[in-house]
């Protein structure tokens, strides 16, 4: 077999002494000098952009590869993502639940020489590699505050080993010391204080464990991951005290929480979410970047993916990851996409969403024009103009097409500003029969990035019908007609207070409390949402739909039963 470029690399390192950057063809990373300053941003700005194996190693169950319904890895699998256009891979690790007990806390031989084996085909593919200690932060070291020396001991103990079976893997390898530190007892600036101490520890074994460990690159997270200003600045002081300039920080993101699993009526990405983005990225850039640190947002996506990608819909989800790529492109932050096996089939190598794979993959290099909206809802028998508004991001607008077709301006539609308007006549046209559901594609053109896709559909209000059931099993009968659910409010009939999960707000969590279920034509109301439902007391349901229409429904439970009246 072919000897991998980057062992054939370190070899040369070990006896040659370089007083330049040398670039070698098929190599992630030119050699370094040992005196190049710039090199942990050169290295990170060349990580762009960088791809999560989810949900594999970090599982935890008998199989730590399957267990949580991925397939094993294979070399194939890796190069797949190379292909796919990413330049690095984030493996998490959850570590011990394959470790012995004290003193040795022994990683299982043929665990780490699995980890090895995926960190081996990665480098192969030239991928840079982030190798962390993921799931461990809340199942064993949160205990930190309450059991300091059995904590320091096995991370002492683990950071040892990894330290010990790396030290001569390129540098192309960095170390992520903790996946989202968290701490059982304390406030955050006691979290704050505990985690700087875990930092230190792991910066001081991995430093003194030789080889290239010398001048690794070394990850280094916030408390929590988070970027919020006080998390950034206790992670700057520690920074600052370990004078190393191969030092890296990390946090997540994964935008404004009510957006990012729609809740409390986040269904839009909207200027509260942009903002929130917005400022996230600038605290990073104006902390770290501006002074010469680079940083990694280890994790980033939307929370209500861990359920489905079909939790935000789909034009809303398509705008914030276009915005999300601007934003890392223009503060110089290097992003890795968390997937969890949503988003890559590690089977076929093809992407579950082609659409959605399309806007982040283009956000990398480019701005695409967006519009407030990609659905245009029309009731059969009152046809009327619509009109949405449109932000180019830079572009100016090339015209409305159907599939190669040019639509005319004028009879088809107007534009004034921003302000596209599709005329009625247009949209007669399209309805055609009139049969509910998507009737045309249509797509909006700017002068460069993506086209802007807009779905014209036919609908009626939607009905439901009364029904019975229990808490563990409740669904409601539901002619769609061609509408789509967005949201659901929950409020007590008796006094108007909010009711169910979440009681702050009366919109309740998509898929969590609520789902629609369009193909058996049922919306269903999940036991989480029973859970927080007083005995007795009648409810009222307003479910918003993405037409606009609102329709009223009232469920009252009595014990496990529950009965569901529409109206």
């Amino acid at each position: 077999m072919k000897r991998p470029i980057w062992k054939i690399l370190s070899a040369l390192a070990a006896g040659v002494a370089l007083t330049a950057s040398v670039a070698v063809p098929g190599s992630a990373v030119p050699l370094k000098k040992a005196d190049d300053a710039s090199f942990a941003e050169r290295t990170v700005a060349a990580m762009q952009p960088g791809w999560n194996l989810g949900n594999t190693l970090d599982a935890l169950g008998p199989d730590y590869e399957t267990s949580w319904g991925n397939p094993r890895v294979t070399r194939e699998l890796i190069e797949g993502v190379a292909a796919q256009g990413f330049k690095s891979i984030r493996i998490p690790v959850t570590w011990g639940q394959r470790s012995g007990g004290a003193p040795d806390y022994l990683v299982e031989q043929a665990f780490m020489d699995r980890v090895a084996e995926i960190v081996d085909w990665s480098l192969d593919a030239d991928l840079y590699v982030l190798l962390n200690v993921h799931h461990d932060s809340w199942m064993w070291l949160n205990q930190y505050s309450e059991n300091p020396e059995e904590v320091d001991a096995q991370y002492t103990a683990l950071w040892e080993q990894i330290a010990e079976r790396f030290a001569d893997y390129p540098h192309t390898l960095l170390f992520e010391s903790i996946n989202e530190p968290q701490f059982v007892n304390g406030d955050k600036a006691t979290g704050d204080a505990l985690l700087h101490e875990q930092n230190v520890t792991f910066h001081e074994i991995v430093r003194s464990s030789g080889g290239n460990n010398a001048d690794r690159l070394l990850v280094l997270p916030s408390l929590h991951t988070n970027d919020e200003q006080d998390r950034l600045d206790a992670l700057a002081a520690t920074i600052a005290s370990l004078d190393d300039p191969n030092l890296v920080v990390t946090t997540h993101n994964y935008g404004y929480w009510p957006f990012s699993v729609n809740v409390a009526g986040g269904t839009h990405f909207d200027e509260t979410s942009k903002a929130w983005l917005r400022d996230g990225f600038t605290r990073l850039h104006d902390t770290f970047v501006s002074k010469g640190i680079p940083v990694i947002l280890g994790e980033y996506g939307l929370l209500g993916f861990d359920r489905h990608t079909g939790t935000i819909e789909q034009g809303e989800k398509l705008k914030f990851f276009e915005e999300f790529g601007y934003l890392a492109r223009t503060t110089g932050v290097t992003t890795m996409l968390w997937d969890n096996g949503q988003h890559l089939d590690r089977t076929t190598l093809t992407w579950r969403d082609p659409d959605l794979y399309r806007y982040i993959s283009s956000s990398w290099t480019m701005r695409s024009g967006v519009a407030s909206t990609d659905q245009v809802f029309v009731r059969p028998g009152a046809v009327a103009a619509e009109t949405i508004t449109l932000d180019p991001h830079g572009h100016t607008f090339a015209g409305l097409y159907q599939g190669k077709t040019k639509l005319k301006k004028g009879s088809d539609y107007q534009l004034s500003g921003n302000s596209l308007t599709l005329s009625a006549g247009l949209l007669s046209r399209l309805l055609g029969s009139g049969e509910h559901g998507v009737r045309a594609q249509l797509e909006v053109r700017f002068s460069g990035g993506l086209p802007w896709r807009v779905y014209v559909i036919s609908a009626d209000t939607p009905v439901l019908q009364d029904a019975t059931g229990t808490t563990d099993s409740f669904s409601i009968p539901t002619a769609f007609n061609g509408d789509r659910l967005a949201t659901m409010e929950s409020t007590y009939v008796d006094d108007g207070s909010n009711a169910g999960p979440h009681p702050w707000t009366s919109f309740k969590e998509f898929d969590d409390a609520f789902a629609p279920d369009e193909a058996a034509g049922r919306i269903i109301l999940r036991p989480r949402f029973f859970q927080d439902v007083a005995d007795q007391r009648p409810v009222k349901l307003t479910f918003h739909f993405w037409s606009g229409d609102k329709v009223t429904y009232t469920v009252v439970r009595d014990g496990t039963a529950v009965t569901g009246t529409a109206g």
